[in-house]
C-alpha cells in the first residue's frame, strides 16, 4: 500500500487495505509519521491488526530512524516479520540469507582520513568576511556563511533565522566575555534578521553584527534578495533602530564614499582593514554593525557567463620557483582555487585558472611569487578537432547484459556537473526507449562537498524501481572524484567481484589543504584500497582531470570524459548515439562536451593514441640521488658561483661517506641533506628573486598559460621600502608595473655582492638570519657526521629534516624559524642523551 500523502493520512483506503491483514509493516524514512497516524485510525476499529515499523511488537528496534532506508534493510525487516509468523520458507530463507550476510559485512575504511567536506566557493566573500580577530569569537547563522562553524574560524553554533544574536542577549549577563560577533546574511536580514538587531539594541548587549551583503540568496541557488535593499538603505535602517556605530567594508570601497544613500556617520573601509575595523568595534559598548559588501562568487561566475557582470581582464599567476609553499596565500584567501604543485624542489602553489573566480585576495599572501596578468586571455589548452579517423575507427562498446535494471552510483564534487551527468544518462536511456530513475544526494555539496547521483537504467520503461543504489547494489561506481569514491557512501554500494569501478585517479585537493598545507595527497593509497575491495578485475582508473585540462582546456570536461571512458569499457548499457543525443538535448556547451565524451572513449579503446595527443610534461622528474645532487649543484652555481656550489657538494660527500661507514643500507640522511642543505643555501633574497623572474623560465610558463597582449603587475613588499600597517606594524605589499623587469635584471647581475660588505640588503635582520641558519645547518651536519651511528641515526635524520618547516618570506618565515629552532634544540638534546647513554654502556 503506497501512501500518496503522508499528512493527513487518508483513512478509508487504509482501512480497506488493512481489513484482511493480521500485521502491517510500515517502511518510512526518518520518524514514524504515517505509522502513528495509522494506529489512531485502525486501533479505533473492532479488528485491530498488529502494527510494526520503527519497532517490533515487543518494542525492540526494527527499522532505523537515524539513517536513510535502503532496499536491503527493508528486505531484512520483511524477512524478520515473515520468520516470526512462520511464513519464511526454505527458498525465501535462502534469498534473504545473502542480504543478511551483506548487512553484517564489515565495510573497509578506504578514505585514509581525507574527506570531501563542503566549503566556501573559490573567491567567496565569506573566505574573508567570516574571519574574526585573535581572541574573539562569532556566532553562526543560516546561509552559506554557516559553514564557518565547520572551519577553524572561532565560530560557534547556529541560530534559526531571526534569532541571530538573541542567544547572546541571554548569555551576556552570565559570562566574563564582553563582546561577540554575529554573522547575518543579507537575505536573512531582510527576512527577519532586522528584528534580532532591534532586540539586541533594546537589550543593551555588546555585540557586532556582520551583515554579509552578497547580493544573492546563494545557498539555495542564487535567487535575488527580497526587498533588494541597498547597502546605504540597510545602514540607514540599523541607525534608525539605535545601533551605535556602523561601518561598511568592501572590496570596492570607493563606490560607497560620498554615496547619497550612505549616512555621513557611517565609515567606509577596504576589506584589507576588516581586522582593524572589527577590533575597533569590539571596544564599543552596545550594538554595532559591519556591513561587509562583496558579490557572491558563484553569482559572479553565472552572471559573467551571461555578460551581466564585469569580467575584469586580470588573473593571478604564481612563479613556482619563487614560491616557498608556506601557505600564507591560503591563510589570506582560504580559497579552493589555490592548489598544490609538486616539484623537484618541494610542494609549491598554483592557481587553478579553471575554477578561479577572480577574488584576488590570495595576492595578499606575504610572498613575491604572485603577479597579476592584465589583458590577454587564458590559453585554451586542448584540440579543436580530434584527428580524422581516431574516433570513427573505434569499435562500438560491448554493452553489458541486463535483465531488469542497471544500478549506477556517480560520485563527484559539487558544482562540477555530477547531477547533470545523471540527468544526461537518464535522458540517454529515454532516447533508447528504456526507463530511468534518478536520486541525487547533494546537501551543501554545491559548495565543494561530495555529491552523489543514484541512477537506475531500467530495461522496461513501464517497470518501477527505487532509484536508491543501496548496500552492494551498484553495477557501476562511476567515480568522477577519487575522494568521494572512497567515502563510506560509495564503498557501501560496492559488491566485491560484481561492481565495476571506473574512477578518476587525479586527486583534486580537498578544502583541508587550505589549513593543512602538508597533508598527504597520495591518491595511490586510495586507489589501492578501492582495488583491494572491489577486485583487480573490476577496477579501471584514468587521469581524467589531467587529460581534460590538457585536451579540452578546462577541468570541467573531466566528468563527461568519464562517461565516454566507462561506456567504451562496457560498463553502461547505453549506445554511443543515445548518449551523444542526450548531450545535444542538454544544450550546454555541446561541442565541448561531445569532444570530452569522445576523448573518454578513445582513452579506453586506444590509450596510446590518446597519450600521443597529450603535451609533454614540462619539468622532468629527477631519478636517483646522484642526479638530484648534480641538479642542485648546477642551480647553486647559477645562484652564486662554482665555489659556493662546491661547498654543497663537499657536504654531501661527507654525509654519504658517513653513511657508508655504517653497517647496513642507509641513504635517508643523504637524501634529506640533499634537499635541505640546498634549501638553506639557496635562500631567496632580492638577488635570487630577481634572477628567478628573469632567467627565462618564468616567461616561458606565462606564455604556456596566456595568449594575446598582456602586461604584468608585481605585488611586492621590499624589506627596505615596504609600507607598514599602522595597526599591526607588519609590512604591506605594493603594486609595481612591468618596469620591474628592468630592476630585476639589474639586481640579478648584482648577485656577486651577496654576503659582502657591499650587500645593501644583506644588513637586514631577515638576511642575517638566513645566513645564520645556513651556516648553523652546515656546521651541525658536518659535526654530526663524525658522530653518526646506528643508534643516533634516526635522530640525526630528524634534525636534517627540520628545515622542511622553514618557509615563506618576512614575518611568515620568522615565525617558522622560531618554531624550527625549538624543534632543533629538542632534537640536539635527544642526540646528546643518546651519546651519554653510549658512553655509560
Amino acid at each position: 500500500y503506497k501512501v500518496g500523502m503522508v499528512w493527513p493520512l487518508e483513512p478509508e483506503g487504509l482501512k480497506a487495505f488493512a481489513a484482511d491483514c493480521e500485521e502491517l509493516l510500515f517502511a518510512e524514512e526518518k520518524r514514524a509519521l504515517v505509522e502513528e497516524q495509522a494506529k489512531s485510525v485502525l486501533y479505533a476499529e473492532t479488528r485491530r491488526p498488529r502494527i510494526v515499523g520503527k519497532f517490533k511488537v515487543d518494542g525492540t528496534a526494527l527499522l532505523p530512524s537515524d539513517r536513510p532506508l535502503e532496499a536491503a534493510v527493508v528486505a531484512e525487516a520483511i524477512a524478520n516479520r515473515l520468520q516470526s509468523a512462520n511464513l519464511l520458507d526454505v527458498d525465501t530463507e535462502a534469498r534473504y540469507g545473502g542480504i543478511r550476510n551483506r548487512l553484517n559485512r564489515n565495510l573497509p575504511s578506504l578514505d585514509q582520513g581525507i574527506a570531501r567536506s563542503p566549503y566556501f566557493c573559490s573567491g567567496c566573500p565569506h573566505n574573508t568576511s567570516t574571519k574574526v580577530p585573535v581572541g574573539s569569537f562569532a556566532l553562526g547563522g543560516i546561509g552559506c556563511h554557516g559553514m564557518a562553524v565547520l572551519m577553524d574560524r572561532e565560530t560557534k553554533s547556529i541560530s534559526q533565522m531571526g534569532g541571530e544574536g538573541v542567544t547572546w542577549i541571554g548569555l551576556a549577563p552570565f559570562t566574563k566575555t564582553k563582546h561577540i560577533y554575529q554573522n547575518l546574511g543579507d537575505g536573512t536580514y531582510n527576512h527577519s534578521g532586522s528584528l534580532a538587531i532591534r532586540a539586541a539594541v533594546q537589550s543593551g548587549a555588546s555585540l557586532t553584527y556582520k551583515i554579509l551583503y552578497n547580493d544573492a540568496v546563494a545557498m539555495t541557488g542564487g535567487q535575488p534578495v527580497e526587498g533588494n535593499m541597498s547597502v546605504g538603505q540597510i545602514a540607514q535602517q540599523v541607525i534608525s533602530e539605535g545601533v551605535i556605530r556602523v561601518a561598511i567594508v568592501s572590496d570596492q570601497p570607493d563606490k560607497f564614499r560620498g554615496a547619497p544613500d550612505v549616512p555621513p556617520e557611517v565609515t567606509v573601509h577596504d576589506r584589507l582593514d576588516l581586522d582593524s575595523v572589527q577590533k575597533d568595534l569590539r571596544a564599543v559598548e552596545g550594538t554595532s554593525v559591519i556591513i561587509y559588501e562583496q558579490t557572491c562568487a558563484a553569482e559572479k561566475r553565472r552572471r559573467r557567463k551571461r555578460n551581466e557582470f564585469p569580467d575584469p581582464p586580470k588573473r593571478v599567476f604564481i612563479n613556482p620557483l619563487v614560491c616557498e609553499g608556506c601557505g600564507d596565500c591560503s591563510v589570506k584567501a582560504n580559497c579552493v582555487s589555490i592548489h598544490p604543485l609538486e616539484t623537484e624542489f618541494g610542494r609549491k602553489r598554483i592557481i587553478d585558472q579553471s575554477s578561479c573566480n577572480k577574488d584576488y585576495s590570495c595576492v595578499e599572501g606575504f610572498c613575491p611569487s604572485f603577479v597579476t596578468v592584465h589583458g590577454g586571455s587564458l590559453k585554451r589548452g586542448g584540440i579543436t578537432d580530434i584527428p580524422d579517423g581516431l574516433i570513427e575507427k573505434l569499435a562500438d562498446p560491448i554493452l553489458p547484459r541486463v535483465d531488469k535494471d542497471w544500478s549506477v552510483l556517480i560520485a563527484g564534487v559539487g558544482g562540477t556537473g555530477v547531477v547533470t551527468i545523471g540527468a544526461v544518462l537518464g535522458m540517454a536511456a529515454h532516447v533508447e526507449g528504456k526507463g530511468s530513475a534518478v536520486f541525487d544526494m547533494t546537501g551543501v555539496s554545491q559548495k565543494n562537498g561530495a555529491v552523489y547521483s543514484h541512477l537506475k537504467i531500467i530495461m522496461d520503461p513501464e517497470a518501477m524501481s527505487s532509484a536508491d543504489v543501496g548496500l552492494g547494489e551498484a553495477d557501476l561506481l562511476l567515480g568522477c572524484d577519487l575522494v568521494a569514491s572512497v567515502a563510506p557512501v560509495s564503498v557501501r554500494t560496492i559488491e566485491p567481484g560484481k561492481t565495476r569501478v571506473v574512477v578518476n585517479e587525479t586527486l583534486t585537493p580537498t578544502p583541508q589543504f587550505q589549513t593543512e598545507p602538508n597533508m598527504n595527497l597520495d591518491g595511490g593509497l586510495l586507489l589501492r584500497g578501492l582495488e583491494e575491495h572491489a577486485g583487480r578485475e573490476q577496477m579501471n582508473a584514468v587521469a581524467a582531470t589531467k587529460i581534460a585540462l590538457a585536451l579540452t582546456g578546462d577541468t570541467i570536461g573531466a566528468n563527461t570524459f568519464m562517461i565516454g571512458y566507462a561506456l567504451q569499457l562496457g560498463a553502461l548499457p547505453l549506445s554511443v548515439a543515445a548518449i551523444e543525443r542526450a548531450i545535444e538535448l542538454n544544450g550546454v556547451a555541446v561541442p565541448f562536451n561531445l569532444r570530452a565524451f569522445r576523448l573518454g572513449r578513445l582513452a579506453a579503446a586506444k590509450p596510446q593514441d590518446l597519450s600521443n595527443l597529450l603535451p609533454i610534461d614540462g619539468e622532468p622528474v629527477m631519478e636517483g640521488l646522484d642526479n638530484r645532487i648534480q641538479q642542485r649543484v648546477a642551480f647553486l652555481s647559477a645562484y652564486q658561483n662554482v665555489q659556493y656550489a662546491a661547498q654543497y657538494q663537499d657536504l654531501l660527500d661527507r654525509v654519504r661517506e658517513a653513511e657508508r661507514r655504517l653497517d647496513g643500507d642507509f641513504d635517508g640522511l643523504s637524501d634529506a641533506v640533499t634537499k635541505y642543505a640546498f634549501k638553506l643555501m639557496a635562500y631567496k633574497d632580492e638577488y635570487e628573486v630577481a634572477r628567478l623572474f628573469t632567467d627565462g623560465q618564468f616567461t616561458e610558463k606565462l606564455e604556456e598559460t596566456f595568449d594575446g597582449d598582456y602586461r604584468l603587475q608585481f605585488h611586492l613588499a621590499p624589506p627596505l621600502f615596504a609600507r607598514r600597517d599602522p595597526k599591526t606594524g607588519l609590512p604591506r605589499k605594493s603594486k609595481f608595473g612591468s618596469w620591474m623587469f628592468s630592476i630585476f635584471k639589474f639586481l640579478a647581475r648584482l648577485k656577486g655582492l651577496r654576503g659582502t660588505r657591499f650587500d645593501l640588503f644583506g644588513w637586514t635582520t631577515e638576511r642575517r638570519l638566513e645566513r645564520q641558519l645556513r651556516d648553523q645547518y652546515l656546521s651541525d651536519i658536518k659535526r654530526l657526521c663524525e658522530e653518526l651511528s646506528v643508534e643516533n641515526y634516526a635522530s640525526i635524520l630528524e634534525l636534517a629534516k627540520v628545515p622542511e618547516e622553514i618557509r615563506g618570506f618576512g614575518h611568515v618565515k620568522a615565525e617558522a624559524i622560531e618554531t624550527a629552532e625549538q624543534t632543533r634544540i629538542a632534537i640536539l638534546r635527544k642526540i646528546e642523551t643518546i651519546k651519554r647513554q653510549d658512553r655509560a654502556a
